[in-house]
């Protein structure tokens, strides 16, 4: 199994997060377009770009959330 650095933790954190967020939405968009293109490919597609959008406002933000969630809790 790959091991990554605690340190690279936020990037893997947003890679995670981007992926599933996109799914979702890219699937959320898919019911509402219904085109003439293979439901696979067509969710794929726009998952594909939204991912491409969203990873790098997730790998922005991330960092700064964690921080305002850990300014908000306690152990």
């Amino acid at each position: 199994m790959i091991r990554i650095p605690r340190r690279h933790g936020h990037f893997l954190f947003g890679v995670l997060q981007s992926g599933l967020t996109c799914a979702v939405a890219a699937g959320i968009a898919e019911l509402r377009s219904m085109t003439g293109n293979p439901l696979f490919f067509h969710w794929l597609e726009c998952w594909l770009f939204s991912w491409v959008i969203m990873l790098p406002v997730v790998l922005f933000a991330a960092p700064h959330i964690r921080r305002v969630v850990d300014t908000i809790t306690h152990d």
